[in-house]
């Protein structure tokens, strides 16, 4: 396929085809996922949970997050690289353009940060720098502790009407991208036909632009034996990793995944 942009991604949107993301940590993973038609690899933090064995995001760090990040781009031809500022590596706004410029040398194409209103102006200030931003809102993993553990956000009117808000402030800052986390799938769906840029899910439903899973919990990989709600085994049925890929991907075009029992309510 030819290189995915975010001009792409718009462009998807805009035709309504859903677009395809999975995380990546490697060279042959993110091979893979090209010869899948995966259009975004996201260099998750999570690596710290399925690769490092942590319990949660909070001990990755900014050189970490580069070395995948520049791992993946050795095994990456076609799709765009989106890569996790990590736990408080956007601090500060001095922080968050030393990190951001860091993870862009390594090889990504735009980078991800997690919050609300308060990323405005830091997205604001690396927009302006020609660093695209993907705003992760919803359940943010990184401040689990704040949340009380990994639960599903914006499920009362006050909290929905704030992340809509947010979402449409965000845009205007320059977000280049939402993803959205552990969001009601009705929610999910308002935010994505108020913006009129990429949104993509995770646990928040099938009418968002675009969907995400962990590339271990997707191939049925778990160190925990926990499996979220929103998690399907595509290696079910499948004789390879390859056609677990392609079949992940084939089911997000169609929009026959997620279904019904992989989104929340409000």
């Amino acid at each position: 396929m030819p290189a995915i942009t975010l001009t792409t991604l718009q462009s998807l949107k805009q035709k309504g085809e859903k677009i395809t993301m999975l995380t990546c940590y490697d060279a042959t993973f993110a091979h893979a996922c090209n010869e899948a038609g995966v259009e975004v690899l996201l260099v998750g933090d999570s690596l710290g949970m399925v690769l490092q064995g942590h319990d949660s995001t909070l001990p990755v760090t900014t050189a970490e997050m580069a070395y995948h990040t520049a791992c993946v781009k050795r095994g990456n031809s076609d799709a765009l690289i989106l890569a996790d500022l990590p736990f408080m590596a956007n601090a500060t706004l001095e922080q968050t353009m030393t990190n951001s410029a860091m993870l862009m040398q390594a090889g990504a194409h735009m980078v991800k940060v997690e919050g609300q209103l308060w990323l405005a102006e830091s997205i604001r200030l690396l927009a302006e720098r020609g660093v695209p931003v993907c705003a992760h809102m919803g359940l943010t993993p990184q401040a689990v502790n704040i949340l009380g553990g990994y639960k599903v956000q914006g499920r009362n009117e006050n909290q929905a009407r704030q992340m809509r808000a947010d979402a449409i402030s965000l845009e205007q800052a320059g977000a280049a991208m939402l993803l959205l986390e552990c969001v009601p799938s009705e929610l999910a769906a308002e935010i994505s036909q108020a913006v009129k840029i990429p949104v993509i899910g995770i646990g928040a439903g099938n009418a968002t632009d675009g969907q995400v899973l962990v590339l271990h919990d997707m191939l049925g990989l778990s160190i925990t034996g926990r499996v979220p709600k929103f998690v399907k085994n595509f290696m079910h049925g499948q004789d390879s990793i390859q056609s677990a890929l392609k079949a992940y991907v084939n089911e997000v075009k169609a929009t026959t995944f997620p279904g019904i029992e992989h989104g929340f309510s409000a």
